[in-house]
């Protein structure tokens, strides 16, 4: 599958911004994704050590959806819609209701119900075809740069993500990226989901760092709003220019892509 095949991806997963940081917004619209170098931090803010990212401001998701449309061209983008929106309702719900299962596992459960839902005969093929792409994720175009001027500059990079420990390592060593993290950093761990606090504190316990030292990159409005609620300062990587949450919480910074991040911690 092309990872640059263009599907619609539009979330219907509330994203958290009321009003944007004067200097972040001013560039924002304008500013393209560059696969060039991103050039020095040398003007990083002090505190800041390390970044905990989110699995999707690194990961592209759009080639599972690009497959779903490929084997029901009449349903695909229903079915996909339903499945992103019931893979994080049956986590928050396994959260508030204290009956955990891994992201896999919530992922294939959302895909059944998103089948039924639609009225396609997901086979059994079909149905592990689609959940192989999670463990073979490719990376936004900007990441790559990115992350090879924070390695370089000494900012301490993990993930901390909802998903499993198993596909975050597979689409790293699959997207060639497995070397610029130190850690991967699985909710499972806590067995439970963002926005818990309990998810959010593997970050501090694992970097054994201050929360104020640690950078949280949400790729979703709720997760930077999560985020911030526990006390990480935060920049939301908003790659689809989503509406702004209601949550009180609003993140530090906010961009399209990762050159935005980058420059960010310049200021």
């Amino acid at each position: 599958m092309n990872s640059e095949q263009q599907v619609d991806i539009t979330f219907e997963l509330p994203v958290s911004r009321r009003n944007f940081i004067t200097a972040a917004v001013a560039g924002l619209a304008a500013t393209a994704v560059s696969a060039s170098p991103l050039g020095s931090l040398a003007y990083a803010p002090s505190k800041i050590k390390a970044i905990a990212f989110d699995a999707f401001p690194i990961f592209d998701p759009r080639p599972v959806f690009a497959m779903v449309s490929q084997m029901f061209p009449d349903k695909g983008a229903e079915l996909s819609e339903i499945w992103r929106t019931k893979q994080f309702e049956y986590s928050w719900l396994r959260t508030a209701g204290a009956v955990y299962k891994d992201f896999w596992r919530v992922t294939e459960e959302a895909l059944n119900f998103a089948a039924r839902k639609v009225e396609v005969n997901l086979t059994s093929k079909g149905k592990k075809q689609l959940m192989e792409q999670y463990l073979m994720l490719n990376v936004w175009p900007d990441v790559i740069p990115a992350l090879q001027t924070l390695r370089q500059n000494g900012i301490r990079l993990v993930f901390l993500s909802n998903m499993t420990s198993q596909m975050l390592k597979s689409s790293s060593i699959n997207a060639k990226i497995d070397g610029y993290f130190e850690h991967v950093i699985s909710t499972d761990r806590a067995r439970t989901y963002k926005p818990s606090p309990a998810a959010y504190q593997l970050g501090v316990d694992t970097l054994q760092l201050k929360k104020d030292e640690i950078l949280f990159a949400a790729f979703a409005g709720w997760d930077a709003s999560g985020a911030k609620w526990f006390g990480y300062p935060t920049f939301w990587v908003n790659r689809l220019g989503a509406p702004a949450e209601e949550l009180d919480a609003l993140p530090d910074g906010v961009g399209r892509g990762m050159d935005e991040l980058v420059a960010f911690l310049r200021k």
